[in-house]
């Protein structure tokens, strides 16, 4: 692995899983208790609304391939870059005990990203209070060696990343849901063909770096955040 020190790359992937379990465990709890407030008991039951980890990790999606990707980022000689692959368990719905049906598929598609959301508010605060105790914004990345430092950025780049990308208007994502609820019925059956190869194209876009296009505005926007607070 060349000149990369293994104890901070261990030190950089324990953080960034931690922050990944998080994210992915708040973004799923806040679709469970959504709908549970709409009516569908089902993730309730199942005991989906909660921060708990264990109930919304995916072997596959939460840890395998962040971890590979984790790594292979870091070989790549960006130590500290935040994947951008990873999910969560997919919390089960029956939008058929929603009240008001329309409204509720909107507010539990978007109760997701809005976990992350605040996910993401909390982290700039926790900034704004290094930055009172010393710390610069550049400190908080680079590949930072202080944990907190490690903390703080991951739980701002990993929120950030998964509100857009689950934002984007494309199955299987929350966004296409809140597309489908506006569009006429006749547009579903294109959703639902889209879904199946969903995976696949998300996959593809992410590899040939689409998606980063679409991030780095967002980027540079939490980047004038912190310095506009430092």
């Amino acid at each position: 692995m060349g000149d990369i020190d293994l104890a901070v790359l261990a030190s950089h992937l324990i953080v960034f899983m931690v922050v990944l379990l998080l994210a992915v465990s708040a973004h799923e709890a806040g679709h469970a208790w959504m709908s549970h407030k709409f009516g569908d008991d089902t993730a309730y039951m199942l005991g989906r609304v909660t921060l708990n980890p264990v109930a919304h990790t995916d072997p596959i999606g939460t840890l395998l391939i962040p971890v590979v990707a984790f790594i292979l980022g870091t070989i790549g000689g960006a130590l500290g870059s935040i994947p951008l692959i990873g999910w969560g368990k997919p919390t089960p719905v029956n939008p058929r005990n929603w009240t008001r049906y329309k409204l509720a598929n909107v507010m539990v598609s978007v109760a997701g990203v809005l976990a992350n959301l605040i996910l993401l508010i909390i982290g700039i605060v926790l900034a704004k209070v290094l930055f009172i105790y010393g710390f610069t914004p550049n400190d908080l990345f680079g590949g930072a060696t202080n944990p907190l430092a490690m903390f703080v950025s991951n739980l701002m780049l990993l929120n950030l990343s998964l509100f857009v990308f689950n934002l984007l208007p494309f199955p299987p994502l929350d966004g296409s849901k809140i597309l489908s609820t506006f569009l006429p019925p006749s547009t579903q059956p294109i959703f639902d063909f889209l879904e199946q190869f969903g995976f696949l194209i998300l996959m593809f876009l992410i590899y040939i770096g689409v998606f980063r296009f679409i991030l780095y505005p967002f980027l540079m926007g939490l980047v004038y955040v912190l310095y506009a607070i430092y």
